[in-house]
């Protein structure tokens, strides 16, 4: 079976030309209609929708460049051709600038109008594909998407919607995987650029001799490999956002042109003997402390504070634990239907277990343990014993002092719960997990004993 290609209306006072088309076009696989003239062809326009009309340029009554109008007035995503005959090739062409796709000039071959129809519908697949996924992107990076319930998620969406439509510079920090480059994404677009590209510089990955070639580009000739001239992606994101992962990363050298870019707005290729607008809009990001590096002289202090124009710390998700079981939901939702499973719900003792862990590696953590424990479950509920938790071992090692620190008051901290929890499981088991009695015999309130089980998600019998 031959596939519909596309709906075609031939609109022609020339009953010969109109079987023509017919006969050519049908076995192809488009669906075609056919007008006498301008008039009915009209009257076939608001009755059905069509991806292609062919309408001659001369015709009684309504001529092809007047319905041409008519059609961009009303129906902008039909594609027209123009048919012309001897002599009206002329205004052909400059019917084009009315939003034509192009024209035909009569007699034609039957290869040259397949070829002109194919052309003219292969171009509107794109165009509508385009906008497909140009809806489908800024709906995914509206804010509501970014999830979360919590106080301190709260004011970072009042932040992004705040900042959003603005021109500013915006500096985005927090621990990784607190969903920087996402955040970024939603303040792109939501904002007056969100037409324009979103690039991302990834300043941890890119080595350093090739950072700056990337950013600004180079000439023809400028160095030893440089067999044409390219633009950067400065150039590239022209009315778009470029986001600087990593900032913390930049070396020195580039610190400083890309301070003229935020300051002066322009920049010059490598090689190039002018200088170039760049008309960007600048996210910066990190999960390092600028300023003990300024303090330090490892980053430029006059670059941090064009950077820092709009400060927005994106929370731990330790910061914000009610989260947690949103989160959650979420990510199984997603990988529910990516891997095409059908496990609509966590288990209540599944959700406490993700509750309790502390998740050093924040929200990207949690997707990755619930896409691993969704792959391991063979049910339509997902339980604690579907859940991998990393181990101590896999956790990030610190690199500098500050992490060192924090990291020996979580230990501390976890050696403290640890023992927290050996000493309820204990007490429990000795009092036959009798909560009253447990609660009596320890010294301590029944409803602190209750908080406190809560805490260590105890909520059964367990052995210590």
């Amino acid at each position: 079976m031959i596939p519909d290609r596309g709906k075609v209306l031939v609109v022609d006072d020339d009953d010969i030309i109109r079987r023509i088309c017919r006969k050519i076009l049908k076995p192809e696989g488009y669906t075609v209609e056919t007008c006498a003239d301008g008039l009915e062809g009209l009257k076939a326009l608001h009755d059905h929708s069509f991806d292609l009309v062919l309408t001659d340029l001369m015709m009684p009554d309504m001529n092809g460049i007047e319905l041409l109008k008519k059609i961009r007035e009303h129906w902008p995503d039909t594609e027209v051709i123009l048919i012309t005959g001897f002599g009206t090739v002329k205004t052909a062409v400059e019917a084009l600038k009315y939003g034509a796709y192009d024209y035909i000039e009569k007699p034609f071959t039957p290869e040259e109008l397949l070829n002109i129809v194919a052309r003219c519908l292969e171009r509107r697949l794109l165009i509508v594909e385009n906008l497909r996924l140009r809806r489908e992107i800024h709906a995914l990076y509206r804010m509501e998407n970014i999830v979360g319930m919590s106080m301190a998620m709260q004011k970072v969406f009042q932040l992004i919607a705040t900042v959003a439509p603005l021109e500013a510079t915006v500096l985005l920090t927090g621990e990784s995987g607190t969903g920087k480059e996402v955040v970024a994404r939603a303040i792109h677009y939501n904002s007056p650029r969100k037409d324009g590209p979103f690039l991302v510089v990834d300043c941890g990955t890119i080595p350093d001799n090739l950072m700056e070639a990337e950013l600004f580009g180079y000439a023809k000739g400028s160095f030893t490999g440089a067999t044409e001239t390219r633009k950067g992606l400065l150039d590239l994101a022209g009315n778009g956002t470029v986001f600087f992962d990593e900032i913390a990363n930049l070396k020195m050298s580039l610190q400083a042109k890309l301070l003229r870019v935020l300051q002066e707005k322009e920049y010059r290729p490598i090689g190039g003997k002018g200088l170039r607008k760049a008309d960007v809009r600048i996210i910066a990001a990190t999960n390092k402390d600028l300023s003990v590096m300024v303090r330090d002289g490892i980053f430029r202090e006059d670059l941090f504070y064009r950077l820092n124009v709009f400060p927005l710390r994106l929370p731990s998700l330790r910061e914000r634990k009610e989260d947690i079981p949103v989160l959650a939901q979420h990510f199984l939702g997603k990988y529910s239907r990516e891997i095409g499973k059908d496990v609509p719900h966590l288990s209540a003792d599944a959700v406490q277990q993700l509750i309790a862990y502390e998740w050093p590696g924040n929200v990207r953590e949690i997707e990755n343990v619930i896409h691993r424990a969704l792959i391991i479950c063979d049910g339509r509920v997902l339980k604690p014993e579907h859940i991998v938790i990393p181990s101590e071992s896999e956790t990030d090692v610190p690199k500098t002092l500050g992490e060192l620190k924090k990291k020996r008051k979580d230990l501390k901290m976890k050696s403290v719960e640890h023992t927290e929890k050996q000493f309820l499981l204990s007490a429990l088991e000795r009092n036959d997990w009798n909560i009253s009695k447990t609660a009596q015999a320890v010294g301590m309130q029944r409803t602190n004993l209750h908080a406190l089980m809560k805490k260590h998600v105890i909520t059964k019998k367990q052995k210590s």
